[in-house]
């Protein structure tokens, strides 16, 4: 029976390639990639002819039947750009209608963006929270790094260039200046890790170029005080107002994050709207 392969592909340096991948990228019938340029330098490095068709985000639903009907009767390799596919990239919708028509789905393991951060950093013990890439909007990307004030573990999360200074500053002002590791262009020519602040990471990078992966560490474990609550329920309410989103849905979201009150959080809800209310009128 034909087989659908989730092969990784290196991050950054070719050489990062496992020999099952290059031999199953040799042997199948079709490699589906997220972009057919980036893949096929892979594929000329390593002397690789095999069959190659794009797909990604602007073409899914119209490549898809067409590579189901190809693993009717030939092997199909899927891979993105850089990692593991599935993981921030559309080809979990090819695993997903692969799976549901009963042909098998077999994983290439290789190289992570994400474990490659995670043991670098030096700020990762046993679990971690993996955010993928933060919110671009500036009211949903502080009221996601709110909520995460209070959790003990490290987080870890992708960042353009061109977002990375705004998100620091956010950083630091929803959730302190705790210690972050900062890695740049990871495997590649230019790759650098930044270990520091996030004030530091912030004077540090003020022209950022590459891609980036922020590694940033948990709260320190104690328990939780009535003023780091109500802190942290003040922004969570300051970000999710900015977002038009209703009294409603905020003190419910609020009151399960923080275990405040609800009429505590709702009292929080109102001066928030009195002060921006009497803001508006000087």
């Amino acid at each position: 029976m034909p087989v659908l392969y989730i092969v990784s592909t290196p991050i950054g340096n070719l050489e990062d390639i496992t020999l099952r991948a290059l031999r199953v990228l040799r042997e199948v019938g079709m490699i589906a990639a997220e972009d057919t340029r980036v893949t096929r330098k892979l594929l000329s490095h390593y002397d690789i002819h095999s069959r190659l068709t794009s797909f990604n985000e602007h073409n899914q639903s119209a490549r898809l039947p067409e590579l189901l009907t190809i693993l009717q009767a030939n092997d199909v390799a899927l891979v993105c750009d850089a990692g593991t596919p599935g993981v921030n990239d559309p080809g979990r919708a090819l695993v997903q209608s692969a799976s549901d028509k009963g042909i098998e789905v077999v994983v290439i393991p290789g190289a992570s963006a994400v474990t490659s951060a995670v043991a670098v950093s030096g700020l990762v013990e046993e679990a971690f929270f993996y955010l993928g890439f933060l919110p671009r909007k500036k009211g949903e990307r502080k009221a996601l790094l709110a909520s995460l004030a209070l959790e003990n573990r490290p987080t870890i999360s992708f960042e353009s260039p061109r977002r990375l200074q705004q998100s620091l500053k956010d950083i630091l002002e929803t959730i302190g200046d705790r210690r972050i590791a900062v890695c740049r262009e990871m495997t590649k020519l230019h790759e650098e890790v930044f270990r520091g602040t996030v004030s530091e990471a912030i004077e540090h990078f003020e022209q950022p170029r590459g891609e980036f992966t922020l590694v940033i560490e948990g709260k320190a474990t104690g328990k939780q005080d009535d003023t780091d609550a109500e802190e942290l329920a003040l922004s969570l309410l300051d970000g999710l107002r900015v977002q038009g989103a209703g009294a409603r849905h905020a003190v419910e979201h609020v009151t399960a994050v923080t275990g405040l009150s609800r009429r505590q959080v709702y009292r929080m809800w109102l001066d928030g709207i009195a002060s921006t209310h009497h803001s508006g009128t000087q």
